[in-house]
């Protein structure tokens, strides 16, 4: 029933929503059932970090402004973590179903993180549609206030952030799948 009540929202939102900030940011917060409840929307946008990471495979660096146009989640990440290892099929997943031009699920290895050891973990998870990027000194991570893991950060076409997750979640919940459609839907 609960998902009956989404799809309409979901509808609606795709219908009416606010194009001067993407979809309506309230209309998406009444979204959030469970886990998502601890995504917290922002009042404002906030400014992301300038610092770059390392891109997989020795392919260079890049900047989360590099993402601007699409909204992205970025999650925040270590090979060490247990709720990691827990919620990255699922962001997999979650990539899978809307990625493309106007969403992108772009994880960001935090710390010391070998690069064999990433691709292991990957290989173990069996996820092979998500970035192996790296933030090996952290700097991208502190300039986010990122403390702790996993946190994850939602980042608008316009390159600011407009939510943040701390904590592993449940991102294959209907409530997860609303809360990014309706995103899309006004975007």
């Amino acid at each position: 029933m609960r998902l009956f009540r989404h799809l309409s929202l979901y509808m609606a939102l795709a219908l009416g929503a606010n194009a001067a900030f993407g979809a309506d940011l309230s209309a998406v917060e009444a979204l959030r059932e469970g886990d998502m409840k601890k995504l917290v929307f922002h009042s404002e946008a906030q400014p992301v970090s300038d610092n770059s990471f390392e891109l997989a495979d020795g392919a260079g660096q890049a900047q989360l402004s590099d993402y601007r146009g699409k909204y992205v989640l970025v999650n925040f990440w270590a090979t060490w973590c247990p709720p990691c290892r827990k919620e990255m099929p699922m962001l997999s997943a979650l990539q899978e179903e809307f990625g493309g031009d106007n969403f992108e699920v772009l994880t960001l290895a935090t710390g010391r993180n070998n690069p064999a050891a990433i691709q292991k973990f990957f290989d173990e998870i069996g996820v092979t549609n998500l970035p192996r990027h790296q933030d090996p000194r952290g700097a991208v991570a502190r300039d986010m206030a990122v403390l702790g893991l996993p946190i994850t950060v939602l980042l608008d076409p316009e390159g600011h952030e407009i939510a943040r997750l701390r904590g592993e979640a449940d991102w294959s919940s209907d409530s997860a799948h609303a809360v990014i459609g309706a995103l899309l839907a006004g975007s």
